[in-house]
């Protein structure tokens, strides 16, 4: 197998314990910038040092804990902004003019091509940015979790729908890259996650629903590793 054409970074950034991924095209120096936010400076440092420049920000969904250093990107880099039609819609407000997408749509970041997955669910318009073998989920899904459904935008029918998505539809080798560490450990296949995520455990949607939407409140909400029935079908 060859070595890849590109390099993706994680930095845990923020007081949610946020993950900001920077997707790096090695032929063209070309940066991309998942979710910017809280001390999104570090990021930047990291692609000056490594000689990149950041030249898309691509976001998973619009909530603040994901999109509060957009600023501060765009402050050093003409950087292009990218989200599903769904989500600006939803959002109602953004930052300069961004391309907006459909689901489906592939970004080439130089020769790497980063496909667009309409994956709604924690809100309307709700992405996973799928690189080679390698899917950025935002919080659609945590290790051993999923996002919540009970804030505005939010559908647990709808998620309990596009968790089946990505398993059906995604090869079970593919790393899991969540918005937040939120798990005992940062990263997951999809095998491991079809295996030991309680939400992916549920055969029908009022069942899936009834789990999600009453155990919103969980000292770790979007995490379920310390639940009893995580690794068990039910």
């Amino acid at each position: 197998m060859g070595e890849k054409n590109y390099t993706i970074d994680a930095l845990e950034l923020g007081p949610m314990e946020n993950f900001v991924y920077l997707i790096q095209d090695h032929a063209t120096k070309r940066a991309a910038i998942v979710d910017p936010a809280w001390d999104v400076p570090k990021a930047i440092e990291l692609a000056n040092q490594r000689g990149y420049k950041i030249t898309d920000i691509l976001l998973t969904h619009s909530h603040h804990d994901h999109i509060n250093g957009i600023a501060d990107v765009l402050n050093v880099f003409d950087a292009e902004l990218h989200l599903l039609k769904q989500e600006a819609d939803f959002w109602g407000e953004h930052e300069g003019t961004p391309s907006l997408h459909h689901g489906g749509d592939e970004i080439m970041l130089g020769k790497t091509p980063i496909k667009m997955l309409h994956t709604p669910g924690h809100t309307p318009g709700s992405t996973c940015y799928h690189v080679d073998d390698q899917l950025m989920t935002g919080d659609t899904m945590f290790v051993f979790g999923c996002g919540r459904c009970d804030f505005t935008g939010g559908d647990p029918e709808v998620m309990f729908k596009t968790l089946n998505k990505i398993r059906t539809d995604l090869p079970s080798s593919t790393t899991i890259l969540p918005g937040h560490n939120y798990a005992v450990k940062k990263t997951s296949t999809l095998a491991e996650q079809i295996k030991g995520n309680p939400f992916m455990h549920h055969h029908n949607v009022q069942d899936f629903v009834q789990y999600r939407m009453n155990t919103p409140k969980r000292k770790s909400p979007y995490e379920a590793e310390s639940d009893p029935s995580c690794g068990h079908d039910h």
